[in-house]
């Protein structure tokens, strides 16, 4: 069966293992919430703090069975479906439901409604959506669909428009890359970018992948001679398919490759022109124009000319600031002076990450807490948890000694009414309790929750009383006393009287 058909939950799933290090979730949530700040559209009009009224479809999970539901809280799809229906893109009432399902011989049905329950694209058998993942994240393409006649696949706009006839076996995304489709068919493999709505790729090889997740990088290919090249995403050969192996460092100006099989790996640029081929085991990553090598099982970094930046005496290197490096040594992470070999940052580190998009190092620390640095390696904040990265809306928000705080990237504190533009509410704290003001700082919810979140996208603000959380309007009346036990969601957010199901890869509510 299609990969693509959807997903199932049954009463028996499993349960959240209560036992995982807290690390770990603390990781799991800010990741959630950075994919949430860059790709959620804020639906806001202008200053006014008025939540707009630009509609979005989200699938919704009750009673076993699958429906959708608009960011009102309104049912659009009752939930009758034994399988997920897909939303395509949350701004366009196009659904795909899943029906007829046969386990045994891996056959189905599909059909497509729109917001009025209306089947529409009645002309094509077995419309379905595109699906794409990384990083635990799930999405589909949002402007293009496959569908099926007589066991060939072709792809529609979502209008119904064909934009490929069905003449290909398989048809899917290329993981982890947007607007990037494979077709398969007995000639082999190609790519059809959905950004020219063209074939880049001529479908003939046997293996296909991304320099990396930005598809404008181009593709490494494999021909059915195993030989390897690397094509453009406008459709120019930039390496010609000639090498027994090209390893993928996320490259767009180098290249590592093995000319022929038993020839140890070298460096070339796009011209494939030999830079380096020894002094080496392997190269991991490249960082402008140095690389972070292996040699004899430890990091180093050298430059294209092959001179020594940084020995091979660490158990991890990755790129930080400009002519920096974070490297691990004795089990413990710190940052090293590129142009001196020096320590800027001691080894006393669980791991310290570089936020490329707002500059500065995440530290953290055996207590689960992370210390922020800037360029100029001076500690801006000590031991806090960062809940939210809002690359969007230039801010970050932490947590320390049990408040919240905001930051924009260049460490000025702000109120939230500074930074949540488009919010009605603002969360407050006063003796431990929590409320709400409005943005002219008049209180308009008491301060009687002891727990609270800041009101979301869609307007509505989960509050917590006696260990059961309920739900908050944009004027901040109840919508949904507290009354529902959410003790094993990891990330708690409500649309009307339906929550964030537990699973956080999809974007999924229930009640």
């Amino acid at each position: 069966m299609s990969g693509n058909r959807g997903r199932r939950f049954e009463d028996t799933s499993p349960k959240l293992n209560k036992k995982k290090v807290v690390a770990l979730i603390l990781a799991v949530v800010v990741l959630i919430m950075i994919i949430i700040s860059l790709k959620n559209l804020l639906t806001t009009t202008g200053n006014t703090g008025k939540v707009s009224a630009l509609t979005t479809y989200i699938s919704v999970y009750k009673d076993n069975k699958w429906g959708v539901i608009d960011n009102s809280g309104k049912i659009i799809i009752e939930p009758t479906y034994d399988e997920m229906i897909i939303v395509p893109n949350k701004n366009k009432d196009i659904f795909i439901c899943v029906y007829d399902v046969n386990y045994e011989n891996s056959t189905y049905k599909t059909k497509v409604l729109n917001k009025s329950g209306k089947e529409i694209l009645e002309n094509y058998n077995l419309v379905e959506a595109i699906e794409n993942q990384k990083n635990n994240e799930v999405w589909h393409e949002d402007d293009v669909l496959k569908f099926e006649r007589n066991g060939k696949y072709g792809l529609i706009n979502f209008k119904g428009k064909e934009i490929l006839k069905p003449e290909y076996t398989k048809i899917y995304a290329l993981q982890g890359t947007e607007k990037t489709i494979v077709l398969e068919n007995e000639n082999g493999k190609g790519i059809f970018s959905t950004v020219s709505n063209d074939i880049v790729v001529e479908v003939k090889y046997s293996e296909i992948t991304s320099i990396n997740d930005n598809y404008e990088n181009g593709y490494i290919v494999k021909n059915l001679n195993n030989k390897c090249g690397i094509i453009g995403n406008d459709k120019k050969v930039i390496l010609e398919e000639k090498y027994s192996e090209i390893k993928n460092i996320e490259s767009k100006d180098y290249a590592v490759v093995i000319e022929n099989e038993g020839e140890p790996i070298k460096v070339i640029n796009k011209n494939g022109e030999t830079l380096l081929q020894s002094g080496f085991d392997s190269i991991e990553k490249v960082n402008s124009d140095e690389f972070i090598i292996i040699k004899d099982g430890k990091y180093g970094v050298i430059d294209k000319t092959g001179k020594e930046v940084i020995p091979n005496s660490y158990e991890d290197i990755k790129p930080s600031f400009l002519g920096y490096y974070i490297a691990k040594k004795d089990g413990k992470y710190g940052v090293i002076n590129a142009k001196d070999n020096t320590t800027k940052i001691e080894f006393q580190y669980e791991n310290i990450n570089y936020v490329k998009e707002t500059d500065f190092l995440q530290a953290e620390k055996d207590n689960y807490t992370t210390d922020i640095i800037d360029r100029n390696f001076d500690k801006k904040l000590e031991e806090v948890i960062v809940s939210d990265i809002n690359v969007k809306g230039g801010y970050f928000r932490i947590r320390k000694d049990g408040n919240y705080k905001y930051y924009n990237f260049k460490f000025e504190e702000k109120e939230n009414r500074e930074v949540l533009l488009g919010n009605t509410l603002f969360l407050i704290k006063e003796n431990g309790k929590y409320g709400y003001i409005n943005k002219a700082g008049e209180k308009v919810v008491d301060t009687k929750y002891d727990d609270a979140k800041e009101q979301n996208e869609f307007g509505y603000s989960a509050v917590k009383l006696d260990g059961k959380w309920g739900v908050l309007k944009d004027n901040g009346s109840v919508l949904m006393e507290p009354s529902v036990d959410l003790e094993e969601n990891l990330y708690i957010d409500f649309i009307g009287e339906f929550h964030k199901h537990k699973d956080l890869s999809l974007n999924v509510y229930t009640k």
